[in-house]
């Protein structure tokens, strides 16, 4: 099932609407609000556009304005609350991030899938940089959450443990490929290292550019699918 197209994709609406959940806020309680229970460690936040976000959601009905404010000579504060609108689209949105798995464009998957252009002894340099990296971070990770888990319920820390499995998991795969790479035993390397040592392109990787294509092909045949099936 694919996931429904949205009126607003932006992330950061989506945390607006879930602050906005718990009560009515002014904009700048919002951010306060995503501060402190630290959801800038989950979700891109950029606190300059926050307003048009608020706007953004106003204009497609989800916000509302419950009350304007002012104390003493402070410029008025516009209080936001939630429409009907707005808890039906929080709640189809979360629904469908939670149960439906969707395409992911992370950077070192990018950085993966371009890294022939490296030879391959620079990229094993490179891998194992950020293997100690990754240890570290992992590490350091773990320590915080056993500390978290002192003073917080565990459900308040569910994003931490997916974000520190996630460096687990990173960690021990690079593990794995890197090992790969320093005994030879990865199919294409030494292709790949003839590639970078004699500047022409072995004859086993002649037709690869046609398989991927083949593999494209293939896989948008199988989005399409995906489509009419959602119809």
């Amino acid at each position: 099932m694919a996931t429904k197209r949205r009126k607003l994709g932006n992330p950061l609406a989506l945390a607006v609407l879930a602050t906005l959940w718990q009560k009515p806020m002014h904009p700048y309680e919002i951010a306060q609000t995503l501060r402190r229970q630290g959801k800038d460690t989950s979700t891109k936040i950029n606190y300059g556009s926050l307003y048009t976000v608020v706007q953004n959601l106003q204009k497609h009905g989800f916000v509302e304005v419950t009350d304007v404010q002012r104390q003493g000579n402070r410029p008025e504060r516009t209080i936001y609350g939630l429409t009907e609108a707005g808890r039906e689209e929080m709640t189809e949105w979360m629904s469908d991030l939670v149960a439906v798995p969707a395409r992911e464009y992370p950077i070192f998957e990018t950085a993966l899938s371009l890294m022939g252009v490296l030879h391959p002894d620079e990229v094993t340099r490179l891998l194992e940089e950020r293997l100690k990296s990754l240890e570290v971070q992992a590490a350091s990770g773990r320590g915080a959450l056993e500390k978290l888990y002192e003073s917080l319920p565990r459900i308040f820390l569910v994003e931490t443990e997916y974000q520190l499995h996630m460096v687990e998991a990173q960690a021990e795969w690079v593990r794995g490929f890197l090992a790969e790479l320093k005994d030879g035993s990865l199919p294409g390397v030494k292709e790949w290292r003839t590639l970078h040592e004699t500047g022409e392109i072995p004859p086993e990787f002649q037709d690869i550019p046609q398989e991927l294509d083949d593999r494209e092909d293939l896989a948008d045949r199988d989005d399409l699918e995906d489509r009419d099936l959602d119809k």
